[in-house]
């Protein structure tokens, strides 16, 4: 990206914030303050640009404001500088946040989500009464019709700025999944790094099939969102005293301090360091959310008075006890586990034959006919972008299910490693099929435990088989070095003519379907060989979506 592009897409963003048209004058205040020394005269240079391209209008005298256009481009046109903002704006959000603890006054962070009905106040209610909660202190706004409220909550982000204020730099690493047994925390069963996604982490897994928060608060058992951060071990007492001391006037939500060092519920902990896990702000939300009640999930959206929340309980009885001292092994992260698999694949494009990897789905053997049937459908209305090759696969346990084995695209890394080309996976994402092509949602397979494919499938993102508005498609970003590209482009012709799913090899330092490498590499896109899955499950047929599974033979392979 340009510098000239950079400008410009922080002044949408500026004005995406913004209620009512703003100036240049403002503008250029907010410019300044985001490191960009820009001018006025700059800025109306620019706003007119941006005026010619639809993404602002001027409103009168008043200044401009941001176009429908202009959202929809700030949204998915620069996915690739996106994956970086979301770092940025936690980081922005954590020097913000200003609240003094002492006079309990200055700015917090918040999430604030819509609710639709009413009723669904008194599960938010028993959520925070047990604990699971940064914060009771919320504040309710009736908006328009009947039963639609906005409720903001505290987001623990403001911890962090606390934190900071103190003189403790406080690093959020990984939004995720916490399991809880008995009521003690056990370990993380999913996480994704807060660096290099274009999802909020803890967004990635507001599903109601993710999250179990009210069997743990029932139950004592179940799965919550929480969040893990960093900070050095030399602040680790000056930090739990600080705790101990929001904890008292209703700011807390602290699962664990981890030793020094130590492992904290399966995450390693560099030498020197220290883990602190926060229950994740959202937490209230997601138990409306597993009652199939309809709720709008924002996440650290904005700034706010700490004295415009007040508390909605009269007290909290907390329902979690101690981390479960039983030492957890390390959860391993996705390319972790790949890696093996990658290294042995020997797939010969010459001779068509050799090992994958394969995803490989269950499926009820009564749906198995109309599954390969949507399967069909679905290559046949658009070849170029889903591949053909599918293997029935026994389940090992459970006869009345079969597997439906497809291509996984880190194959193609495979093929390429066994013959000398270093191939990286950088992102899993979601392909919008428009004129070009263009991710709108990229999560690094660096730094999560879970396939980005999976995420996007379990929140429903995808419209493959869909027939209404632009297909949106699952994809992933490689990227290889460019003095291996003669070679590189000739293997993955072939393998394009064999049936796999290559649909851009880039060039280096471009842009490529709103992806970028590095400087001295290129990337390619391929297509992800859980489409057809996600097809399946998108014509309402019960599919159990596994990524990343085995390898299988290429030649016992189907063609659709």
């Amino acid at each position: 990206m340009s510098e000239s592009e950079r400008r410009m897409i922080e002044i949408l963003r500026i004005l995406n914030a913004q209620d009512k048209p703003t100036g240049s004058k403002l503008i250029a205040d907010e410019l300044k303050n985001k490191g960009f020394n820009l001018g006025e005269r700059a800025v109306r240079y620019h706003m007119q640009i941006l005026d010619e391209k639809g993404y602002t209008e001027r409103m009168g005298y008043s200044g401009r404001q941001i176009t429908d256009l202009g959202r929809e481009k700030l949204e998915k046109g620069l996915i690739y500088d996106q994956v970086d903002f979301i770092n940025s704006k936690f980081e922005e959000m954590i020097y913000l946040a200003d609240f003094n603890y002492m006079t309990q006054s200055g700015n917090v962070v918040v999430n604030t989500s819509t609710i639709y009905n009413e009723e669904s106040i008194n599960i938010m209610k028993d959520i925070i009464e047990s604990g699971l909660c940064v914060s009771p202190y919320v504040n309710l706004n009736k908006v328009g019709k009947k039963d639609k409220i906005e409720v903001t909550t505290l987001c623990g982000t403001t911890i962090d700025g606390i934190l900071l204020n103190e003189g403790i730099p406080s690093q959020p690493k990984y939004g995720g999944l916490l399991k809880i047994e008995d009521t003690h925390p056990v370990k993380f069963t999913e996480l994704i790094s807060y660096k290099k996604t274009s999802l909020t982490p803890l967004d990635a897994f507001v599903n109601t099939n993710q999250t179990s928060v009210l069997d743990v608060i029932t139950k004592g058992s179940g799965i919550i969102p929480a969040n893990f951060r960093l900070i050095p071990g030399i602040g680790r007492q000056k930090a739990v005293d600080v705790l101990n001391k929001l904890n008292k006037i209703g700011i807390g939500g602290i699962i664990d301090i981890s030793k020094e060092g130590e492992g904290n519920l399966g995450i390693p902990i560099p030498e020197g360091m220290v883990g602190i896990t926060i229950v994740g702000g959202i937490t209230p939300f997601c138990g409306i959310k597993e009652l199939g009640e309809e709720i709008d999930i924002k996440i650290a959206e904005e700034i706010t008075d700490f004295k415009t929340l007040s508390p909605i309980v009269n007290s909290i009885t907390p329902s979690l006890k101690p981390v479960n001292p039983k030492k957890h092994p390390q959860i391993p992260f996705l390319l972790s586990k790949s890696w093996n698999l990658i290294q042995q694949v020997n797939f010969d494009v010459e001779k068509r034959k050799g090992d994958i990897i394969a995803n490989v789905s269950y499926i009820n053997k009564d749906y198995l006919e109309d599954a390969l049937g949507v399967m069909e459908d679905t290559f046949n209305s658009n070849p170029k972008y889903i591949n053909p090759y599918y293997k029935i696969i026994n389940h090992e346990t459970n006869d009345d299910k079969v597997g439906i084995a497809t291509i996984c695209s880190l194959s193609i890394d495979g093929l390429l490693i066994n013959n000398g080309i270093m191939s990286n996976p950088i992102y899993g994402g979601l392909l919008e099929l428009t004129e070009p092509p263009l991710f709108i949602d990229l999560i690094s397979y660096n730094g999560t435990t879970i396939d980005p494919h999976k995420i996007f499938l379990s929140k429903n993102m995808t419209s493959i088989s869909q027939n209404i508005g632009t297909k949106k498609i699952l994809a992933s970003f490689k990227e290889i070095p460019y003095i291996a590209r003669d070679y590189a482009v000739h293997l993955l012709e072939i393998l394009k003519s064999t049936g796999f799913s290559i649909y851009k090899i880039g060039k280096p330092r471009e842009v490529t379907y709103n992806a970028k490498a590095d400087n001295y590499n290129f990337g390619i896109v391929a297509g992800s060989g859980l489409n057809t899955i996600g097809a399946i499950k998108e014509n309402g047929i019960d599919i159990e979506v596994k990524a990343i599974e085995k390898l299988i033979p290429f030649e016992e392979m189907d063609r659709l």
